[in-house]
């Protein structure tokens, strides 16, 4: 909604409107984001503050600060070969040359190892008398967690003034007295204010797979237990101070009397929730802190960092910052335009003539249920949900609780207390949905899109997931009401992708349109066109581009959708049809298991290439199960006399394949070996009838047949074995 009324708002409302908050919120919330500048008698700014969770020790009176090693942060400036840690004796952040060796601390002499804390997977460990207890057991027990304050970093706009070094003016210090103090103060405000009490979300948290899946069977990626860690409430993921600065924002937003201005604000601050928590670490290398969502879901921080929830003049992801974003998109709606390298520099063209947005409708609400007119659109667009990848409606009830304060009454959809957890199309054990639930709802979405679309339209959206059933359980979804895969593209995607340990950086962008008639055909030779593709597809991208083994494999299964889609439903196996799901499950493994490419896919690619050298031998080895020394020792190619092919009417290749059927009978042939010495008896006119016979012909001898009929468009390959439609098997 934001992005398409754009084009139609004033940037300078905007930034009056700004002004207006920062009027009546800056100063309230900055006083509370001060600390004492270590370098004269004057204030600095606090650009975050640095906690550590606290548990007492179940055997003696000690308190155990849950530190999972001793890191604050990477030294910068003339520092930056040093690591600013915190030391456990004298308790002040002190440089030393290595953060995971023993030495002694330079402050106090006491000797520790900054990467042994408190803190491992098994729980939390005393320092007094190393006692071991469970930190989820513990807090129950013990009713909740402390916090205490360590370290503070800063920026002090004085010292810059006066021309101090960059090290002197922004660093890392450790907590005083005066910012517990500072921090009273806030919740003292807080507690005592009771109208922006009203601006801050009181509902609980609903158990959900990402929230609290102790309640629920099943295993999968993005588990969370909120309750292990006493948070029970939205609002528990915020310290009383980072809870006053925001409500304070909330409140003068809510005076902005222009609902579109309003909500651009509201946009600001939406994001800027994404780094004012109590739920993020510090990025230790890179001196910054962390995304709550970097992983998507909701992860417990032992060490969580308070940010400026206003901002300072550095940081991440205060509402200051976030502000200039939304500003930046705005002015961008105004003015469109794009972006080009040219030697080795970014350049800019012209703002186009036409604006974001324009004439449009807008709709909110369940694909399913809105009344969209038939055959109506040219395309469609659309980002389908990932299976069970991301729960996105648990997640984002996060954000919601916030914004339902200002937008209940503007908005239906805000009228609720949370988003709607059942209507979403995933698989969760959290709302009893799983693999057939996620199929059917995916294909009554596609069946809906496609009524919407004219008969040449094309329906276009990005899919990622690692695993197989995911894929299938799309491609079933997508292939059943009637699309076709046309095209597929791989896009730069979210860095924080993994799969198998290995980044994968693409997406894919699928392209599909009405199906024209499908046509039937075999698995196997649906596999042999499958096969090619996948390989042809890996060839190309290894030549031309550094990519990791992940990211082509995204790419390969991509491809083959589009070969496997022109036959769906008419896939036959042992005389049944298979399944978009069982076909995605081979592809798959196609793709993966590059230990099932041997020595004749090489050598059927061999064949498929114009003209192969030894280089291509290379190339094509890697990867696979198969190597050029094996290609060599069975005469598959010779370099005597320039590079040659060991084809069947290769000299060299007949004589190996001649030696070892007078030698042992057949018995160690390869079914190449056996195929290429039958077309060359039937070349000379030699009977070939007894040695199908004694050969035992299988699926595998004939899919083989068939693969090398279709890469020569040779098809006695295929009539030596029985003159046979290789179809029918």
């Amino acid at each position: 909604k934001k992005e398409l009324e754009g084009g139609d708002t004033s940037v300078d409302e905007l930034q009056e409107a700004f002004t207006q908050v920062k009027q009546g919120a800056a100063d309230r919330v900055k006083q509370v984001y001060k600390t004492p500048c270590p370098n004269g008698d004057h204030k600095a700014e606090a650009m975050y503050y640095f906690w550590v969770k606290e548990l007492d020790c179940v055997s003696c009176d000690n308190t155990v600060q849950l530190f999972n090693d001793y890191r604050v942060a990477k030294g910068r400036y003339e520092s930056d070969d040093k690591y600013n840690v915190f030391c456990p004796s004298c308790e002040k952040v002190v440089s030393v040359d290595d953060w995971q060796s023993d030495g002694p601390c330079p402050s106090c002499g006491t000797s520790f190892n900054p990467s042994e804390g408190t803190v491992d997977r098994s729980g939390y460990s005393c320092r007094e008398c190393g006692q071991k207890y469970g930190i989820t057991d513990a807090i129950p027990e013990q009713g909740d967690f402390g916090l205490s304050l360590y370290a503070v970093e800063y920026y002090c706009s004085h010292c810059d003034a006066t021309g101090e070094n960059k090290s002197v003016y922004k660093g890392y210090k450790q907590a005083e007295q005066f910012d517990h103090d500072l921090y009273e103060e806030a919740r003292k405000s807080l507690d005592e204010n009771d109208d922006i009490k009203e601006y801050i979300p009181s509902a609980e948290i609903r158990p959900g797979w990402s929230t609290d899946a102790t309640q629920f069977e099943g295993s999968m990626s993005g588990n969370g237990n909120l309750p292990g860690y006493g948070i029970t409430k939205w609002k528990d993921m915020f310290n009383k101070r980072q809870l006053y600065g925001l409500s304070i924002i909330l409140e003068e937003i809510d005076q902005i009397e222009n609902q579109r201005i309003k909500e651009y604000l509201l946009l600001a601050l939406s994001d800027s929730l994404r780094y004012n928590n109590m739920m993020i670490g510090y990025n230790h290398s890179h001196n910054k802190i962390h995304d709550m969502f970097k992983t998507n879901s909701f992860d417990n921080v032992n060490k969580p960092i308070e940010g400026n929830v206003w901002g300072a003049e550095y940081g991440t992801g205060s509402f200051s910052k976030m502000f200039d974003l939304v500003v930046s998109g705005v002015e961008y709606a105004n003015s469109p335009s794009e972006r080009y390298v040219e030697n080795g520099e970014t350049q800019k063209i012209e703002g186009f003539q036409k604006k974001v947005g324009g004439n449009h409708s807008l709709y909110q609400g369940d694909l399913r249920d809105l009344e969209l007119k038939e055959n109506e659109y040219d395309l469609v667009l659309t980002d389908p949900p990932y299976y069970n990848n991301v729960h996105y409606a648990e997640l984002a009830d996060y954000f919601y609780v916030w914004l339902q304060l200002i937008l209940k009454d503007n908005y239906e959809c805000f009228n609720q207390e949370s988003t709607p957890h059942n209507q979403s199309i995933e698989s969760n054990p959290a709302i009893n949905k799983g693999v057939e639930e996620f199929q059917s709802e995916l294909a009554e979405s596609f069946k809906k899109i496609k009524k919407t679309l004219k008969n040449d339209g094309a329906l276009v959206f990005t899919y990622h997931h690692s695993d197989s059933e995911s894929w299938g359980e799309l491609l079933e979804a997508l292939c059943n009401v009637g699309f076709e895969v046309t095209a597929t593209y791989p896009i730069t995607a979210d860095i924080n992708k993994f799969t198998d340990g290995e980044a994968v950086t693409f997406d894919i962008i699928v392209v599909a349109r009405p199906a024209d008639e499908r046509t039937p055909t075999s698995w196997n030779s649906l596999r042999r066109e499958i096969y090619r593709t996948a390989r042809e597809t890996r060839r190309g991208l290894e030549e031309n581009r550094d990519l990791s083994r992940g990211d082509i494999g995204v790419m390969e299964m991509g491809a083959c959708f589009h070969e496997y889609s022109k036959h769906h439903g008419k896939v036959q196996r042992d005389g049944e049809i298979m399944s978009a799901k069982e076909v995605v499950k081979e592809i798959y493994g196609i793709i993966q298991e590059a230990s099932d490419i041997g020595v004749e896919d090489v050598f059927i690619d061999l064949l498929d290439t114009p003209t192969p050298s030894f280089d291509d031998v290379n190339k094509l080895c890697r990867g696979t199960n198969a190597t050029p020394e094996d290609l060599k020792e069975t005469c598959l190619y010779n370099q005597d006399d320039g590079f040659e092919l060991g084809t069947w009417d290769n000299e060299k290749r007949q004589a190996y394949i001649q030696e070892r059927v007078n030698g042992d009978g057949g018995d160690h042939l390869s079914n190449l070996d056996k195929l290429q010495f039958l077309r060359y008896r039937y070349e000379k006119g030699q009977a070939v009838q007894n040695y199908v016979e004694k050969w035992d012909i299988d699926d595998d001898l004939r899919e083989l047949a068939g693969r090398l009929a279709d890469v020569t468009g040779d098809d006695t390959y295929t009539r030596v074995l029985g003159d046979r439609d290789i179809t029918s098997y």
